[in-house]
């Protein structure tokens, strides 16, 4: 009794198609072998199923249902097929199941038969074979086999007859022998199939998988079988039941006994008695012990290495050899240290401890460097410390030669690589640029292209490595004495794209000819057996006339197609053979459609589709034709643009017209026809009445573009005009066609074609798709006519179309290359190059387990089935496309490409020259600015040393054509300050005395001295002055003018131009400032007013994997699929995985400038950031750095100084340039908390005032200043330059202070100090430049500057101190921020409550109403509890940590909070209120600033009548509702707006 094949398999989960395809399959008989290790399944079909479904059906029944058992899953197929069939339709509809199943296993027959003529007359099929002895000897055994297919699988009655044919010889006798030699190493692949069927008990004659007894149920299941009818899988014998099989040998014995080394099993007692012993009298022995010289540590060995992936567990004494990746130090007790390597050999990753004696370190580490090969022996065991497998207790290391090896390419001519993705290629290519790069130039190709998918930032890093290489050859050829390269002839960066394009050529209207709305139309559509024109045939036809908007006649009728319909076409129709069988023919069916057509205008739903099947029997019958049709899935794109979707149905739904029997076609068309009905006058509504318009109207709708399909195509530049074009195409294919992939639309590319050359990409290509697709001949030439170039490609890249039910027609490594063989065709026949291309994504093989979890990790199913996308070389390629014969594969791999890449220049993707912007006058703008200034502060006579810095300075800035910085730096910070508020100046702008007098800056570059605001008396040569050389002015004393007696203003900072804009004054200038961050976006914006509208840009970033989450994707990956990898191999993985581009982003406030008259695209494309297409936001396409040295940067930085220091002069009414900058509580609080009237013991032992001040405020800089001891405000200066240098104070400066030294005054601690100190000793004043520029950048000393600088008194302490630091900081800038802190602090101690009013507001970044602002005794218990916890505290915690310790100060200085008050706290905001604050309302933990905003809103409405009345006017959540009620800021309002009787009570 036969069962439905689901009810047999009830959990068997396939994809859809499969799942349909086996719906009504009934399987009749179910048995296997005795030893359960053969499982055949007996199915009956009325559908013709593909070989290759029933073998994935059989694949999955094993994977699903025995997992861990070696069984064997066969389908005996019975089909009983449709009376649509004959032998011949038969064999066309079945071939490629046969070839597949003979494949499989028959190697013999499937060659005879992929090669064989196979003709039908009546009942017979005649086979005609190659006359081999193969072919005589086997022949009989395949006509056997299809015999046994016909009749007994299929039921159809054939005879075969054989006869044989003359053996191919020549030239295509050498192609089909590469051939047979592809499909032999396919086969042989397949070696352990032979295993699988002897295990299963069948002879050699019947192998699992012939079709010999697949083909019918005729012969018996065997006596070694046990057979169960038809049961379910869980209930009969054989499926479902795992019994013991899939349990692990537990028989004992170790996989490692065997392994050299001594791996496993015992050990001798020596080996393993006392290893901390040994490990002890390691030390006491020599760090060698062997004569031999590649010793490294320990004696010399002779075993054999294993392969790390082999190592698990705890197995004794291993040997490996690898490469060093990683190395470590850790100096432990007793004059010891732990080396610690990480190994690899590129299977697996190993970590290597061992101890050494500090003296012995630099022996070993000078050779056992990264990147040094070795070999080593020791003991596997379980770190303690890091819970890993580990080798230590060393026997030996020594040194061996790299076993790696590299691929080279050898070819006489050598190939282009024309498709190229990098690391920039959007989670894609894992791959640098200049590793490519460098990998193409050293194989001694002439070019190599970059082609990531849609974007072109990796152009600029590539441009540098080709740059290196362009140098280097120039010296070699100097060097030997040879003439000048010739720089076109030189190797060559082609710089590309790889579009996402976009076929908007298609018109709405096709071949309209002045027609209107208003004439007759006939809505149509027609139901086919396949997608393709010219392979499938129509099989129904339904049409309605529609005239002056009204449906008035009809057309229906089937076709008979002569052909079988495919099951899934009947599944999507309804429509059986048993339906069109005897209907008329369509040499009959389309004469009388056109008549019904008359001259009617064609309309259908995706009409091209349609058309092109119409159009193609046309043709066939040679019946003419000028057909105008209208699609309307292109109106309802224009009239319904907000529509996610516009199918058929969709758009029925939408307008409301029924839809009871889609994809029939008689009731598409009825639907279609009341569609296009409603959408004529909707159309009218938006003016359009005729056809030309909704054409128009479809050429310039973005929307449309965006919902189109997308296809790849390669854009490579020609030249610079070319280079342009590209990065306009790329500009707006972000900024205005971006949906999901920026998009690039057919007709913008032809706008901008010229410089361009185009490639038509891979499969996803439209030539590609269009062949798979089988559209018609006329589809085909206009594709081809589109490119310049034709692109095939390994037969690897496409392998996924074989197991791919997209591809239906793709069944074989055989059909990949029909289709390449096709591409070649087309090629010849049109006069195109067709180029063969890698299609790049990785360097080499190995590289792909990268690309492999980097797509894991973006959740795509076939990440583990890479195609293999790595860089070939030439004779790799020439061998993949041997199948061409030799002369056609040197063509397209050799000729070919390297025509294309000679039709393309050598040239920069960026710009060289120097683009300022142009303001009108700004060099004596700034110079009459500065003088008035000066003249304003310094009276009508300068003093020299005013002038003399004035006109160096000028004539430096000037002359080099820096003047316009200045001045748009000068109209931005003035119109700040106008606005009211105060701009920090960063970097060393201050050290330019023109920016002081411009009012860039606050900092007064020149030496102290005193100056008369009235008189304008001044002094800088006193002695008493003099005596604060290199100090700031405000640390002098106090002193009223001698000649007016008013008080004199103390001035300067003593810092030398030089450090600006270099010794020379040429250095190209970079003018930060920090805005408020609440004015940054103004600031932006006033750029625009200075330059224009569309001449100003933010400042691109590239957002890339970094190491973290790249360890997060790597772990993952290997956690999901049950491996377990150690950490070091984690870490060697992940350094593949990161620097891999996600996201584009903007600088916080670069802002580029281009200059008036030029396009933006000569030097960037440009786009959204992070493809954002709600803001308005516009970025450079290229990360800023790399369009730095041409385009103007200004950096608009935002910053919560200048936004304090605003609110507390709200706050206050104090003007904060008039806070004296030597006051001397100030100064207290860097020594001392007395004047904040508090002790260090009620505020956790601080011992300093300056918790909070910015620059000063943090843990660590305030040990720095308890150990600094400044007594004077240029101390603060410098400690703010040692605050933000690397190794500069710890390690450096404090040990030089706590050994005596060094004082604060005398230590290095901004980069200025450097050259001052230096030319004060004596040392050249250029060389002094020279040393601090090294120093500041952590570059160190040269020897010959070590000698000039002792030979001037430098002590070697200053000297030390040189080498050890790796960054420091401007003394402009520390001057510029402790200015600013300095204010900050005055209000501190004079106006506490706008202090921390202002500090909690804008500062705080964790502040909670709920933990501070409930009172001391509160306060203080929360604090405890941290303390307890301190180790454990979460990143949010440290950061409440912080603001409680403010909150802490300000109650012990005797200030409290007032409850927040809902109707009249402010949402971002501290307010003073009686004395005391009153916290912000997102202050509140879980209340975010828009939730904040929403109270502060619905409270202008009046009071809230209960808890629900406040959740539906605020929306604030529940949780967050009810802890503001438990804090007692809802006052008693009710739960509900309802009364209760109890209410009335």
């Amino acid at each position: 009794m036969s069962k439905v094949f689901f009810e047999v398999f009830p959990t068997l989960k396939l994809d859809t198609g499969l799942h349909d395809l086996f719906e009504n399959v009934t399987v009749e008989k179910v048995t296997s072998t005795r030893r359960k290790d053969f499982l055949r399944v007996y199915i009956a079909s009325e559908h013709l199923i593909h070989k290759e479904d029933v073998f994935r059906v059989e694949r999955e029944i094993g994977k699903q249902f025995f997992p861990n058992m070696p069984i064997v899953v066969k389908f005996y197929e019975h089909f009983t097929l449709s009376s649509q069939y004959d032998p011949e339709k038969l064999m066309d509809a079945y071939r490629e199941s046969i070839l597949l199943e003979l494949k499989e296993t028959s190697p013999v027959e499937y060659s005879l038969f992929k090669r064989a003529d196979i003709e039908f007359s009546q009942d017979k099929l005649l086979l005609t074979l190659e006359d081999t002895v193969f072919g005589r000897e086997k022949g009989g055994e395949l006509a056997r086999i299809l015999e046994k297919i016909y009749n007994e699988r299929c039921a159809i009655p054939v005879q075969v007859e054989l006869s044989y044919k003359e053996k191919a010889t020549g030239k295509n006798r050498e192609e089909e022998e590469r051939r047979l030699a592809i499909q032999v190493a396919e086969i042989s692949a397949r070696a352990g199939f032979a295993v699988q069927m002897k295990g299963a008990g069948l002879s050699a004659g019947q192998p699992a998988g012939d079709p010999i007894g697949g083909a019918g149920w005729s012969e018996s299941a065997g006596q070694s079988e046990s057979t169960g009818q038809s049961g379910s899988a869980g209930q009969s014998e054989g499926v479902g039941q795992s019994g013991g099989a899939g349990k692990p040998d537990t028989s004992g014995g170790s996989a490692y006994t065997s392994l050299p080394g001594g791996r496993g099993g015992s050990f001798p007692s020596k080996k393993f008695s006392g290893g901390r012993d040994r490990e002890k009298g390691d030390f006491k022995r020599p760090l060698k012990r062997s004569d031999n010289p590649d010793v490294i540590y320990g004696r010399d060995f002779e075993e054999e290495a294993m392969p790390i992936e082999d190592i698990i567990g705890e197995m004794g004494e291993v040997v490996i050899r690898g490469k060093v990746i990683r190395k470590d130090k850790r100096e432990i007790k007793n004059e010891r240290s732990i080396l610690i390597y990480d190994i690899t050999d590129f299977t697996d990753t190993m970590t290597v401890k061992f101890f050494v004696r500090n003296e012995q370190v630099d022996e070993i580490t000078s050779v056992m460097k990264e990147g040094a090969f070795v070999k080593l022996k020791g003991m596997t065991a379980v770190d303690k410390f890091d819970r890993e497998l580990t080798i230590g207790s060393l026997a030996g290391i020594k040194k061996i030669p790299d076993f790696t090896t590299s691929r080279e390419d050898r070819s006489v001519r050598k190939r282009v690589e024309l498709h190229c993705h990098t690391k920039m290629s959007d989670m894609d290519g894992v791959s640098e640029a200049k590793d490519i790069v460098k990998r193409a130039y050293k194989w001694g190709h002439p070019a190599i292209a970059i082609t990531d998918h849609g974007v072109v930032q990796s152009f600029p890093d590539a441009n540098h490595v080709w740059e290196d290489l362009w140098k280097a050859e120039k010296n070699r050829c100097k060097e030997a004495g040879e003439p000048e390269p010739d720089k076109q002839g030189f190797f060559k960066v082609i710089y590309g794209v790889e579009a996402y394009l976009v076929d908007d050529l298609h018109e709405i209207a096709t071949n309209e000819k002045g027609q209107d709305f208003g004439a007759d139309f006939v809505v149509f559509d027609i139901e086919t057996t396949g997608f393709s024109p010219t392979n499938n045939r129509i099989i129904e036809i339904g049409a309605v006339k529609v005239c002056s908007g009204k449906i008035v006649d009809r057309f229906s009728t089937f076709v008979d197609p002569l052909v079988p319909i495919p099951f899934e076409i009947e599944k999507l129709t309804g429509i059986t053979d048993d339906m069109v069988m005897g209907a008329e023919q369509i040499d009959v069916v389309l004469p009388q459609f056109l008549d019904f057509c008359g001259n009617c205008i064609l309309v259908a739903h995706n009409a091209q589709f349609d058309m092109s099947f119409i159009i193609e029997n046309c043709d066939r019958q040679g019946i003419s034709h000028d057909f105008t049709y209208v699609d309307t899935v292109g109106i309802a794109r224009i009239l319904l643009p907000g529509q996610k979707k516009h199918t058929l149905d969709a758009v029925a739904k939408t307008l409301g017209v029924s839809l009871e029997n889609h994809h029939r076609a008689v009731d598409d068309a009825e639907a279609t026809a009341e569609i296009f009905v409603k959408l004529i006058p909707m159309m009218a509504k938006e003016g359009i009445t005729t056809l030309a318009q909704i054409n128009a109207r479809g050429k310039a709708s973005p929307d449309i573009i965006k919902k189109l399909p997308t296809y790849h195509a390669i854009i490579l530049a020609k030249n610079n005009v070319g280079r342009m074009n590209l990065y306009r195409l790329v500009s707006e294919s972000h900024l205005t066609y971006f949906s999901r992939r920026p998009r690039i639309p057919k007709s913008l590319l032809a706008q901008y074609r010229e410089g361009l050359i185009l490639g038509s990409a891979c499969e996803a290509g439209e030539l590609y798709r269009a062949l798979l697709e089988k559209k018609s001949d006329a589809e085909i030439a206009r594709l081809v006519n589109f490119y310049d170039y034709l692109e095939i490609q390994p037969l690897g890249n496409n392998r996924f179309m074989i197991e791919s039910e997209r591809v239906p027609d793709i069944n074989s490594m055989e059909d990949i290359m029909e289709v390449n063989r096709q591409i070649v065709r087309l090629g010849e026949q049109f006069h195109k190059p067709v180029a063969a291309t890698c299609d790049v994504h990785f360097l080499n093989p190995e590289d792909e387990i990268y690309r492999r979890i980097i797509m894991a990790g973006q959740g795509f199913p076939d990440a583990d089935n890479q195609a293999p996308l790595y860089f070939r070389t030439t004779e790799e390629m020439l061998e993949e496309f041997s199948y061409l014969g030799s002369d056609k594969a040197e063509e397209v791999v050799i000729t070919n490409t390297n025509l294309i890449a000679d039709m393309i220049e050598v040239m920069s993707p960026v710009r060289p020259d120097k683009c300022p912007p142009v303001i009108a006058d700004s060099d004596k703008q700034l110079t009459d600015i500065c003088y008035n200034r000066a003249h304003e502060l310094y009276g009508e006579t300068l003093p020299k040393i005013v002038e003399d810095r004035l006109e160096k300075e000028l004539h430096s800035i000037i002359s080099n054509g820096f003047a316009v910085m200045y001045i748009i730096a000068q109209k931005l910070v003035w119109k700040s300050v106008e606005d009211g508020y105060l701009v920090g100046s960063r970097g060393s702008v201050g050290s330019s005395f023109v920016a002081n007098m411009a009012g860039i800056t606050e900092v007064n570059s020149l030496s102290p001295h005193y100056l008369c605001p009235k008189c304008h008396y001044y002094d800088f040569d006193s002695d008493e002055v003099k005596a604060y050389g290199g100090g700031a002015g405000c640390d002098m004393p106090d002193k009223d003018c001698p000649v007016c007696g008013t008080p004199l203003n103390k001035e300067g900072f003593d810092i030398p131009f030089e450090t600006f804009l270099g010794f020379k004054g040429d250095k190209e200038p970079d003018i930060d400032l920090n805005f408020s961050g609440e004015y940054q976006s103004k600031a932006h914006k006033y750029t625009e007013v200075i330059f224009g509208n569309g001449q100003t840009y933010r400042a691109g970033t590239i957002g890339t994997l970094a190491d973290k989450t790249a360890y997060g994707y790597v772990k993952k990956y290997y956690e999901e699929r049950g491996r377990h990898k150690r950490v070091c191999e984690i870490n060697r993985i992940v350094t593949g995985c990161t620097g891999i581009r996600r996201s584009t982003g903007q600088h916080p406030g670069g802002i580029v400038v281009l200059p008036v008259g030029e396009d933006i695209n000569s030097f960037t494309p440009v786009q959204h950031p992070a493809n954002d297409m709600t803001t308005d936001i516009v970025t450079t396409h290229f990360d800023y750095h790399s369009i730095d040295h041409n385009l103007l940067k200004l950096d608009i930085l935002g910053h919560d100084d200048p936004t304090m220091i605003r609110m507390l002069q709200d706050l206050t009414g104090i003007d904060p340039t008039t806070i004296p900058l030597d006051d001397k509580g100030v100064m207290s609080l860097f020594q001392s908390t007395e004047a904040l009237g508090i002790t260090p013991e009620q505020i956790g032992g601080c011992k300093l005032g300056c918790l909070g001040i910015p620059e000063f405020g943090t843990e660590f800089v305030i040990q720095m200043v308890i150990d600094a001891k400044p007594k004077c405000f240029t101390d603060l200066v410098r400690i703010s330059g040692l605050s933000h240098g690397t190794d500069v104070w710890l390690g450096n400066a404090q040990t030089l202070i706590e050994e005596g030294l060094a004082t604060i005054s005398t230590a290095i601690c901004c980069r200025d100090d450097i050259m001052i100190y230096l030319m004060q000793q004596g040392v050249e004043p250029s060389l002094s430049f020279t040393i601090m520029e090294s120093v500041r950048k952590g570059k160190g000393l040269k020897d010959e500057w070590i000698e000039a600088m002792k030979a001037q008194g430098v002590p070697d302490w200053y000297i030390g101190s040189c080498k050890k630091i790796k960054y420091m900081f401007p003394k402009a800038h520390a001057a510029a921020y402790v200015m600013m802190a300095w204010r900050i602090a005055y209000c501190k101690i004079n106006y506490p409550l706008a202090y921390y009013a202002a500090y909690f507001s804008i500062r705080a970044s964790a502040f909670s109403y709920e933990i501070m602002c409930q009172g001391q005794a509160h306060l203080e218990h929360v604090m405890e509890d941290y303390r307890r916890r301190s180790d454990e505290l979460s990143k949010k915690e440290q950061d409440t940590q912080k603001d409680m310790k403010i909150v802490q100060e300000m109650y012990a200085r005797g200030f409290d909070f007032v409850p927040i008050d809902i109707f009249t706290a402010q949402s971002r905001l501290f307010q003073i209120v009686d004395g005391k604050l009153m916290p912000s309302l997102n202050s509140i933990d879980g209340l975010g600033e828009k939730a904040a905003d929403a109270i502060v809103e619905a409270a202008k409405d009046g009071p809230f009548l209960s808890k629900d009345d406040f959740w539906e006017r605020t929306r604030v959540s529940k949780s967050v509702t009810d802890l503001m009620s438990r804090l007692g800021l809802l006052g008693n309002i009710p739960e509900s707006n309802q009364i209760s009787i109890f209410d009335l009570v």
